[in-house]
């Protein structure tokens, strides 16, 4: 931290209570009142280095002991900074640092301390002095930092908080270490080793990263912070870099904004201020959002998040709940499920504010209808287009992480069908490649509200599509008994179909196989086909066979699946029987059977 010397002569003040004596050999004939503290003093010091003392000695009669009464309670900083300054009066030596200067300037000021009344006066040193504080980054932030209270209104009068302001902005969009390491509050950025003589090695230092400065302004009061997040904003530094400012100064000062405790700032018991009501919490987050850059991207979706989730807990106003429900709209595929949980703090009953995240993702929608109105052949038929393939991207996570939080809130007892039908219908259809993640949050749904009506349980499965659901799925439902008989038939039939094309296509290959079980191949000059070739058609013929065979055990076991649902649901002669028989599981001869014919045929 930069010094700087003033006076020569030694120190000759005594403190009796309340009380500082000037010991020398005249008797005191001032007494200056400085709040709770008395100075005795002499008029000729006084007089010849402050335009204000000089005023008020001349126009204060003296008392009944011939002393003049002086009564300084308003000066910046209080009686500390008076007795620094009657020391100076005195030639007394005294330090100047960037701990007292700011108060120094400001006294100085208004003592009227100027070179009229004596080349080197305080207002000159301090000034001086003040001009190399704000050389270095450590010392610019202690002396902001000093800006506070009484002294604040004088500072801003004499521009000095603009002034450090500035220079902790210029230093901090500089390149690190430009200006000195940033070492305040013990804030090392370096890794340094202290050798045996005292000497630091920084052979294994790191480089410092675009972060450095953060710790360090965050141990400033939030008006001065605020202040300088703006400098920064107008000296153009990037947005990523201030909100990762904003991120670190909250997680400091706003308690419980994380969930996880290894995320918690370790230094924020030893911050220089505290915030402890919860009006004043909320006032900080309001001005915190407030803050943040507008670009999409510049704050991290799960940073945003956790704002959001003690806004809703300190109830901030409405403006600051709706400004970051639409900045997490907007960047909702970077989004964890797990950090989607806000707290439900209303009247409903639901443990999770499901409404919130209904909006959230309104907002997600409304931001990607131009980019969907700008390609109209995103979807044709079901199918994406290659081109739209990046464009299609975000929609489609945000389809696999709403099916996911659907599937963790499912659970909950009081969360109604129209609630869980709202948010799942919002996520189109082509932002769901597989149908699985939606299936298994009607399931635990479904097993959660064992009281629905067969009414309401169609209606909520009518969200799903029994085609987009994959072989594991269809296996599934095809044994949930929690699902209507409707959709198991869908999925049964759909599985069937799948099943025959998966045949066809295998028969389609075998059209090109010979009936001695060789494959029609191009012949050589002499019109003999090689040995190599006919043993690898061979190969394949047996590779058909294989394949026709394992369908055959799929088809039948699904075909037991519908008898055994059949004699649960309805019996085997009721509507599944009759439908089973129209898709083919409950004739004489199975479609397997007829279809192993049609294979041996042809081979």
């Amino acid at each position: 931290m930069a010094t700087m010397k003033l006076g020569s002569k030694t120190d000759s003040f005594q403190l009796q209570g309340q009380t500082w004596l000037c010991m020398t050999d005249l008797a005191s004939d001032v007494n200056v009142k400085v709040g709770e503290m008395s100075f005795h003093l002499h008029k000729f010091p006084l007089i010849n280095r402050s335009g204000t003392l000089q005023e008020e000695i001349n126009k204060t009669q003296d008392d009944e002991s011939g002393n003049c009464v002086v009564n300084l309670s308003d000066i910046p900083g209080g009686f500390q900074t008076f007795e620094l300054v009657a020391r100076f009066f005195y030639d007394i030596k005294i330090e100047l640092n960037a701990h007292n200067v700011v108060a120094l300037r400001c006294a100085a000021e208004f003592l009227k301390m100027t070179d009229e009344f004596g080349d080197g006066n305080l207002i000159t040193q301090t000034e001086n002095f003040l001009r190399e504080v704000l050389s270095n980054w450590n010392d610019s932030i202690r002396a902001l930092q000093t800006c506070a209270d009484d002294v604040l209104e004088h500072a801003e009068k004499l521009h000095i908080v603009s002034r450090c302001i500035d220079s902790i902005a210029t230093k901090a969009c500089a390149e690190p270490g430009t200006f000195g390491w940033p070492l305040l509050h013990e804030s090392y950025s370096m890794e340094e080793s202290v050798l045996w003589n005292g000497i630091i090695d920084t052979k294994s230092s790191k480089p410092l990263g675009r972060d450095w400065w953060y710790r360090d302004v965050s141990y400033l009061k939030f008006q001065m912070y605020k202040e300088l997040i703006k400098a920064l904003k107008s000296k153009g530094m990037k947005p990523g870099e201030i909100a990762g400012s904003l991120k670190h100064y909250s997680r400091r000062y706003l308690q419980g904004l994380s969930r996880r405790p290894s995320q918690q700032d370790p230094s924020a018991s030893t911050s220089s201020w505290t915030i402890s009501s919860e009006k004043d919490q909320r006032r900080l987050l309001e001005e915190i959002v407030d803050l943040l850059p507008t670009e999409k991207g510049a704050a991290p979706t799960q940073f945003l998040l956790s704002l959001l989730r003690t806004a809703v807990v300190l109830n901030a106003n409405p403006a600051c709940k709706e400004n970051l429900e639409k900045r997490i709209g907007t960047q909702l595929d970077d989004a964890q499920v797990e950090d989607l949980k806000i707290p439900n703090v209303t009247s409903s009953k639901t443990l999770y504010d499901v409404e919130c995240m209904q909006r959230i993702l309104d907002h997600f929608i409304f931001a990607y209808q131009s980019n969907f109105a700008a390609s109209p052949d995103i979807v044709e038929e079901g199918q994406t287009v290659p081109a739209a393939v990046e464009v299609l991207t975000p929609i489609t996570m945000v389809g696999r992480l709403i099916d996911a939080y659907l599937a963790d809130v499912a659970s909950d007892e009081n969360l109604k069908c129209a609630q869980f039908q709202a948010i799942a219908a919002l996520v189109p259809e082509y932002a769901r490649p597989l149908d699985d993640g939606i299936y298994r949050a009607i399931d635990i749904y479904l097993k959660a509200h064992p009281k629905m009506t067969d009414s309401e349980r169609e209606q909520l499965c009518r969200l799903l599509n029994c085609q987009k659901l994959s072989l594991e799925a269809c296996t599934h439902a095809a044994q949930n008994e929690r699902l209507p008989l409707r959709v198991i038939v869908q999925v049964l039939f759909f599985e069937q179909l799948r099943l025959r094309t998966t045949i066809a296509g295998w028969f389609f290959v075998s059209d090109n196989v010979d009936q001695n079980g060789s494959r029609i191949l191009p012949r050589s000059s002499n019109g003999d086909a090689t040995g190599e070739e006919n043993g690898g058609a061979k190969l394949t013929i047996d590779e058909i066979r294989l394949r026709v065979s394992e369908l055959e055990k799929e088809c039948n076991g699904l075909k037991q699946e519908i008898d055994n649902i059949g004699k649960s649901k309805s019996g085997s002669g009721g509507p599944l029987g009759f439908i089973c028989r129209r898709l083919g599981f409950g004739g004489t001869k199975s479609i397997q059977q007829a279809d192993q014919k049609t294979a041996d045929s042809k081979c």
